[in-house]
């Protein structure tokens, strides 16, 4: 499951946004993106979701299912 803490990290790095500025655009507190993101708590469906749609890939991705972030369609 780590590997779905460091995608989400990497993604976030990615689009040049800090933990605070994330947990904004998908409606959580820095502290609460924090500890999704450093693997203290599980990341439950919801911000799951929200986060495959704000980076445009898919869930699937995020859980390390596959190494393509690419959504099919």
């Amino acid at each position: 499951m780590m590997e779905c803490y460091e995608r989400i990290r990497h993604l976030r790095e990615d689009a040049d946004k800090t933990q605070a500025e994330m947990g904004k655009l998908i409606n959580l507190t820095q502290r609460a993106y924090a500890y999704y993101e450093s693997g203290q708590r599980m990341i439950p469906p919801h911000v799951l979701m929200a986060l495959a749609d704000y980076h445009n890939v898919s869930v699937d991705y995020l859980l390390g299912r596959t190494d393509n972030p690419e959504l099919n369609k």
